[in-house]
Parts: C-alpha cells; structure tokens; sequence
C-alpha cells in the first residue's frame, strides 16, 4: 500500500526532516510512505489569506494521484486511537487501496481539501504545529504498520 502525505510547508528544521525520514526508512515491506510538500505561501502583515490558502489547497488537489482515498487532518476530523488506525490500515490494504493524507498549514486546510475528503482524522484536540504533524503522523504510521505485523515496536 501506498500512502502520501501532501503537506504545505518546505523548509522544515532538520529536526523534523530528520525525525521523518526516521520513520519513513523504517516502513519496509506493505506500506511505502512519501512526503510531497507544497510550498508555503509568504504570509505578510496584509496577505490575502484565503487566496494564498486557495493556491496552497490548488497544489494539493493536483497532487492527488488517480485512484487514492483522500483523508483530511482536522481539528474537527475523528479521533483515532493507534489500533483503530492500524484497522483501517490493514482494511486499505486488504481492498488495495492506497491514501493520501492532507496536513494544512498554519490556518488548517482549505473548504475545497476539505470538500475533497473521503475521510477526516484528527491526531489531537489541540492545535499542534504543522511541522510536528508529519513526524507524528509519520510515527503512527509505522506504529499500526508494526502493530499489523507482529513487530515489538508496539507494546
């Protein structure tokens, strides 16, 4: 299975970078997780936020490949425990499904990601920084990934 996470944001410390690719390398086998980041739009005193977050979310969209299930990261979205989501991960697999998952930007996603969604996660009931979100998501990700496989990362 394949899953993509299109996320705005590009110059990320090399923590976050790092901490990622941490994740990502340790995936081997049934799930290949890429990173497609969106270039952040320069956001001034008096930038038009809706027209920037309107581009942003015009990026995303296009990055979608044919065929992928669209999950949104919302505030708003379910709350997934680590074992629901090693569930629906093994599902996707079963079906053969393959996933994109949209991380926003500093003012969330646009009405049109969202509009987009096949489904809407939430990692939290706080607000957390764009660039922690990857890492932690990333780090579930292998979590259910090792859940789903026996491996004792998940005790």
């Amino acid at each position: 299975m394949k899953i993509r996470l299109i996320s705005v944001g590009n110059k990320m410390p090399n923590w976050v970078s790092e901490a990622y690719q941490n994740y990502q390398k340790r995936l081997t086998g049934s799930i290949q997780l890429e990173l497609v980041e969106i270039s952040l739009n320069k956001r001034g005193k008096n930038a038009d936020i809706k027209r920037l977050m309107e581009k942003e979310s015009q990026q995303m969209l296009a990055a979608i490949p044919p065929r992928y299930r669209v999950v949104c990261l919302d505030v708003k979205g379910k709350a997934l425990s680590t074992e629901n989501l090693a569930s629906k991960l093994e599902g996707y697999e079963q079906q053969g499904e393959n996933i994109v998952l949209f991380i926003g930007g500093p003012e969330g996603l646009s009405d049109n990601c969202l509009a987009k969604a096949d489904e809407k996660w939430s990692l939290s009931a706080m607000t957390l920084p764009h660039p922690m979100v990857r890492v932690i998501l990333a780090e579930q990700i292998y979590r259910a990934w090792s859940i789903n496989t026996g491996h004792p990362y998940h005790r």
